[in-house]
């Protein structure tokens, strides 16, 4: 069952976009003793859907291995920002609130994302706060993630960035000062959560660029992160069946994971 991210009114709601209220679809562990952590996934699309081979076959692995997940059904366009950023922190807020229902280490959320859906995980790591002071009692809890797995994301707004997301996010023409904030090799922090990124080389619909930036920015604070650059595959495989040297990303990403004791 779906869980609501705000019980009391989704902030910037509008039904006439036509989407529903963004929710959480759980995908979680059967309670072994002992609390593991979690990857909360973020399918990609565009800004403009959701795609179905970036959510719950995503999810469905990591429970294979051992760690909870969630699919978060984040707002698109029509919606703009701050939006889906929105739908993001509240969905780390209220998992890590409701940690001991879900038997999940408060400690140990991951945001994964592909895509647009990495942007918004970019998002997510670089643009978090350690609770607020209004609100309900879910928002006064941090929405900082542990770690973060971009997969082929979208994490520049600037030079290399997919314009169909930009547009979609920030509209066009859009706000300089915003391309700014919200690239994410522009916007990382001192104390910046570890992160996991894969590309492939030929990418041609979003530039390995993007995750190579985003590792020299990284690397320039000293945050770990772990970068593999597949030389064939084009945009979009998700897990990557078809493509078997492309397809061990998902065994890195549990295996960094893992070392950090989700």
């Amino acid at each position: 069952m779906d869980i609501k991210l705000w019980d009391s009114g989704t902030p910037l709601f509008d039904e006439k976009k036509g989407q529903p209220e963004p929710t959480l679809t759980p995908y979680l562990l059967p309670d072994y003793g002992k609390k593991t952590g979690c990857v909360i996934v973020l399918p990609g699309g565009g800004y403009a859907v959701r795609a179905d081979h970036e959510g719950m076959p995503i999810s469905k692995m990591y429970n294979e291995a051992g760690i909870n997940s969630f699919v978060l059904n984040y707002r698109v366009s029509p919606y703009r920002y701050p939006a889906p950023l929105y739908d993001v922190q509240r969905a780390v807020r209220l998992v890590r609130a409701r940690a001991d229902e879900f038997n999940i280490d408060p400690e140990k959320i991951a945001v994964l994302g592909f895509s647009a859906g990495g942007h918004l995980a970019a998002m997510a790591v670089t643009q978090y706060d350690k609770g607020l002071d209004e609100g309900d009692d879910i928002d006064k809890v941090s929405c900082r993630p542990n770690a973060g797995i971009l997969c082929y994301a979208v994490i520049s707004l600037g030079e290399y960035t997919h314009q169909g997301s930009r547009d979609n996010l920030l509209g066009n023409p859009a706000d300089p000062a915003l391309v700014k904030k919200l690239s994410g090799e522009e916007a990382v922090r001192d104390d910046n959560p570890p992160l996991f990124m894969w590309h492939t080389a030929e990418d041609a619909a979003v530039p390995v660029e993007n995750s190579l930036n985003m590792a020299l920015a990284l690397r320039k604070k000293q945050i770990p992160f772990e970068l593999h650059i597949f030389p064939y595959g084009h945009h979009g495989l998700g897990l990557a069946p078809q493509h078997p040297e492309v397809a061990r990303w998902a065994e890195l990403s549990v295996r960094w994971l893992k070392a950090m004791g989700y």
